[in-house]
């Protein structure tokens, strides 16, 4: 059965890339039959923002992204938030030390500092110089003097199939001995990543292809069957340099309040590197859930076209009856002051606002400049 996860860290607003993510992981799971699961990684603790976290799960839900097993909602590998997980963590950690496969590395941060500026000055890689490896340090995951590193083989290749890129190999002398357990307790994103959900295919950001070989030489240390990888392609802005808030609006909360309804954001996102088999660009939910497969995915990068998602939400607008269009309309008529407890609207003058205005409307704060 498959199982995939979305593991958003809540450190900002969900930003459209990341929520694409989820969305084709949504639709793979649904077209499957299959499992999808919310995995929250708020590991830094620095960072973590509850507001963030309020943010991206509001923002799935608007665009009808429930789970199977996450917050909220029961299911076999809970808790799903991994600052809740930190023993079970430390439990796989030191299985991993009982087979000589990780070690502990009381390094200091100046040390480090120091090795990465000698090896930069040489042209060599910054990485750690594996000072710890062989000094069989006593320590413990829970310990705050030391972090947990990963014996990575210092010869050979590493392969793996990627399901849209075929096979990718990395020389294993190119990886670093990567920390698993900070000196804080928690795990990096390496670790948890496989700890976690025993999902059936990891779909995620292109940028983390350079970790897969990492990812899978975890796998193999606990003789787990690693899962099938797709790796989605990035996301450019109109410039097609990589989507950043200098082309606009990146986050799906910004795009919730200028208007776009969520009909379209899931439809624009799904075609978002994703193609039918046809011409064909608008769709309801369950043709996608119907349609939707890996073979269809892109390598090649997708620009992010604010204005077709424009036109697409003008068309989704139009679908509306003017009564659902009002509706709809109704939380920015109370935002922009026009309807209040004190002094409500006509819901039958709003309405014919609607069915008048409808066919000019891109957006619905379009509404404010061309009708009110």
């Amino acid at each position: 059965m498959v199982r995939v996860r979305f593991a958003p860290s809540p450190t900002g607003l969900p930003h459209v890339g990341n929520i694409r993510t989820a969305l084709f992981n949504w639709l793979f799971a649904r077209h499957h039959g299959g499992t999808f699961i919310l995995r929250i990684e708020d590991t830094d603790r620095e960072r973590y923002d509850p507001k963030a976290l309020e943010a991206i799960m509001s923002g799935l839900r608007w665009l009808g992204l429930d789970w199977d097993e996450g917050p909220e909602v029961d299911g076999e590998c809970g808790p799903y938030f991994q600052s809740q997980r930190i023993e079970i963590y430390h439990e796989f950690a030191r299985k991993l030390v009982e087979m000589g496969k990780a070690y502990y590395c009381d390094c200091s941060p100046e040390r480090l500092e120091r090795v990465r500026k000698e090896r930069m000055e040489k042209g060599l890689p910054p990485m750690y110089d594996r000072h710890c490896r062989e000094r069989n340090l006593v320590s413990d995951p829970a310990d705050p003097n030391t972090v947990l590193r990963f014996k990575m083989p210092l010869w050979g290749k590493t392969c793996f199939h990627d399901e849209l890129r075929g096979e990718i190999c990395f020389e294993n002398s190119t990886f670093d001995d990567i920390v698993l357990i900070k000196s804080d307790g928690f795990p990096t994103y390496h670790f948890a990543n496989i700890v976690d959900d025993r999902v059936t295919h990891v779909m995620r950001a292109e940028e983390w292809i350079p970790s897969t070989g990492k990812h899978v030489l975890l796998y193999a240390a606990f003789g787990w069957e690693p899962p099938k990888f797709v790796h989605l392609p990035m996301i450019l802005g109109p410039d097609r340099s990589k989507l950043s808030k200098r082309h606009g609006a990146t986050s799906i909360i910004e795009f919730q309040k200028k208007g776009i309804l969520p009909e379209a954001m899931f439809n624009f996102l799904a075609l978002l590197g994703w193609s039918p088999k046809d011409d064909t660009e608008i769709f309801t939910k369950d043709e996608l859930i119907k349609r939707f497969d890996i073979g269809g995915i892109n390598t090649a990068a997708s620009v992010f076209d604010f204005d077709k998602l424009r036109w697409m939400n003008g068309e989704y607008i139009r679908m509306l009856t003017p009564q659902e269009l009002t509706e709809r309309l109704m939380p920015f008529y109370k935002e922009w002051g026009f309807c209040t407890d004190e002094n409500p609207c006509d819901s039958d003058y709003l309405i014919k606002v609607s069915k008048a205005m409808q066919e000019r409307l891109k957006t619905l704060v379009d509404m404010r400049e061309l009708g009110f």
